[in-house]
């Protein structure tokens, strides 16, 4: 019991620690910076010279990876910094519509990262890219028009739209309060729930440290710094998700074969490697299909992030997993892998048809009744440092030979 709270503990840090880093920790060393930095004239130069850099960076990564959701996005907070900058209270170019401006960024720039981040990738310098960094142009330029040919339109973005004292302490005007904590809210579902990774906390801390540089501004102070932090947030979740893609398996969600590489080289002088193999997958695919054999890939994986022992899985390649089990010996993993391999054979594995729903039916008998179940099976093959197998190349190619002695004999069952 103790170990299964701990063990559950233990994922919430990670979960959290996932959720804060990098996004967090840049918001938080910049907020410092903002209030306990004494190099006030150092700072008076990053706002002068960062943005052009951050807009340089994420144009050249959102070129050279094709992400340009990320230049598109990074271009729309350039120019709403920009036009705070010189047009906003205080800025150079102040021209007695300051608040209107403010008001302008404060609606268009979470409207514009929210719609950003729901676009495809297609690339930036073809038609699609031109018309949309077209369509960012434009609208500073109607805002401008706005301002010259009916200024009064802006009054309206600071309506009250209800009227009760507890609202009255709001430091933005309802409606943005409205629009930005909506989106916020949706960007924060979706990097505690939801699939999208690290480009969707990207996008959460963006919009936070956006948010920090308008009450910034509207306090007078300048918004610089967190807009600053907002771009180099962008570029990190980036570069972060670029790194998943090579070192994670897109399937299963585990860390891939170049992940495996990578860790082979801190295991230390006690270790264990287990190599795992589905039995009969190729008969499986070729009767049930590709579809279904990516299902039996994933939930295979699925009992693999549950392993104990301290055990780090990893996709091999095809049907065949790797689990390494750093400062253990042989013995202390075989029973956490027999606990494994018991799980997925008592597992019973109900064949997903495209057309089937994800949630079960209230209703069996109108689904058409129970849904065909297969059993799932693996072998596995685990070895550990001896005299003359040192290396862990050669202690995975040991495991290997041991999973094939798994096979012949009969499969389902662990072989040293």
């Amino acid at each position: 019991m103790e170990n299964s709270i701990a063990s559950h503990l233990l994922r919430l840090f990670r979960l959290f620690i996932i959720f804060i880093l990098p996004g967090g920790l840049v918001l938080l060393a910049t907020f410092l910076a903002i209030h306990y930095s004494t190099l006030t004239p150092w700072l008076d130069r990053i706002e002068e010279i960062v943005p052009y850099i951050i807009l340089g960076i994420g144009l050249l990564l959102g070129w050279r990876f094709h992400r340009s959701r990320l230049a598109l996005v990074i271009l729309v907070l350039f120019l709403s910094e920009r036009s705070l900058y010189y047009f906003g209270a205080g800025g150079s170019f102040s021209f007695g519509h300051d608040y209107s401006v403010f008001l302008a960024n404060c609606i268009l720039l979470p409207i514009n990262i929210a719609l950003f981040y729901l676009v495809k990738e297609r690339g930036i310098f073809n038609l699609r890219g031109i018309a949309r960094i077209t369509f960012i142009l434009l609208q500073p330029f109607t805002v401008f028009l706005l301002l010259q040919l009916e200024p009064t339109i802006f009054q309206y973005l600071s309506y009250k739209f209800i009227l009760h004292p507890a609202l009255e302490s709001l430091p933005l005007p309802q409606l943005v309060v409205f629009i930005y904590g909506l989106i916020t809210l949706v960007f924060l579902a979706g990097s505690l729930f939801g699939k999208g990774g690290p480009i969707v906390r990207g996008f959460f801390w963006t919009l936070v440290a956006t948010m920090l540089g308008l009450l910034a501004k509207n306090n007078g102070d300048s918004s610089t710094l967190y807009y600053c932090a907002a771009g180099l947030i962008l570029v990190m979740s980036v570069i972060e998700s670029v790194y998943a893609m090579a070192f994670q398996d897109e399937l299963t969600n585990l860390p891939a074969r170049r992940a495996l590489n990578t860790s082979l080289h801190g295991l230390g002088r006690r270790y264990a490697i287990a190599m795992l193999d589905i039995d009969f997958f190729k008969k499986f695919n070729d009767k049930f299909g590709h579809d279904v054999g990516d299902q039996v890939l994933c939930m295979v994986a699925s009992h693999l992030l549950r392993v104990g022992g301290g055990g780090k899985p990893f996709r091999f390649g095809g049907e065949e997993f790797t689990i390494l089990f750093p400062g253990k010996s042989r013995e202390d993993a075989i029973p956490h892998l027999e606990r494994l391999r018991e799980s997925i054979e008592n597992a019973e594995f109900a064949l997903r048809g495209k057309n089937r729903p994800k949630k079960p039916p209230s209703n069996r008998k109108k689904s058409g009744g129970q849904p065909k179940t297969v059993s799932v099976t693996i072998s596995i093959g685990v070895a550990e440092p001896v005299q003359g197998r040192t290396k862990p190349s050669s202690v995975m190619k040991a495991a290997d030979q041991a999973l094939y002695r798994a096979k012949n004999r009969g499969r389902n069952c662990i072989a040293t």
